[in-house]
């Protein structure tokens, strides 16, 4: 169930996030505080929040980052790397060890369920999400999150068909609750 804290997911493909919880600034800013284990040489791919700020801040371990076409860059314990809405950019244990990191996303909009259902997918397929479903999940989200580099003829023809697959064969039948996407 979603916020209900803390609560981890597993993606089965190096990544272990758990949801700590919000938390609102004396700005009134909303933030969710998370914390992840990231096995070597595992992270997510090149990806963008378009209406998000993402901070990452190293506890054990050593985080490579590279943000859009930018040259490789490396942090460690202690130290604290953000991404801000619109920045394309990965992540991933650039070490030999379990990387250990925690940080927030602010504000969290649909971050957490978007997060649960693609690790939900890797884990059904063993890997890699189900393209089926990153074709809901960006087609739905695609105000919030974006996944680089798909290029904009498949987002703007092949997507749209395999929705239609999805729907078609029942497989979006998991997405009845998904939450209200926000508008840009």
């Amino acid at each position: 169930m979603l916020n209900s804290y803390p609560r981890t997911i597993d993606s089965d493909a190096g990544e272990r996030l758990t949801f700590i919880g919000c938390r609102t600034d004396p700005d009134g800013r909303e933030y969710l505080d998370v914390s992840s284990e990231v096995s070597p040489g595992s992270g997510p791919p090149m990806h963008v929040h378009n209406l998000q700020t993402e901070s990452i801040t190293v506890d054990e371990g050593r985080i490579g980052y590279a943000i859009g076409n930018g040259r490789e860059q490396f942090v460690g314990p202690g130290e604290t790397v953000q991404f801000r809405p619109g920045e394309a950019h990965r992540f991933w244990n650039a070490g030999a060890e379990s990387a250990r990191i925690h940080g927030w996303v602010s504000p969290p909009h649909n971050f957490e369920y978007y997060l649960t259902q693609t690790f939900d997918s890797m884990k059904r397929t063993g890997k890699a999400p189900n393209p089926l479903d990153m074709a809901f999940l960006l087609g739905r989200y695609h105000s919030e999150f974006g996944g680089r580099p798909i290029p904009p003829l498949v987002e703007r023809f092949v997507f749209p068909l395999m929705r239609l697959v999805g729907r078609l064969t029942g497989r979006y039948a998991r997405y009845v609750d998904a939450p209200e996407p926000v508008a840009a």
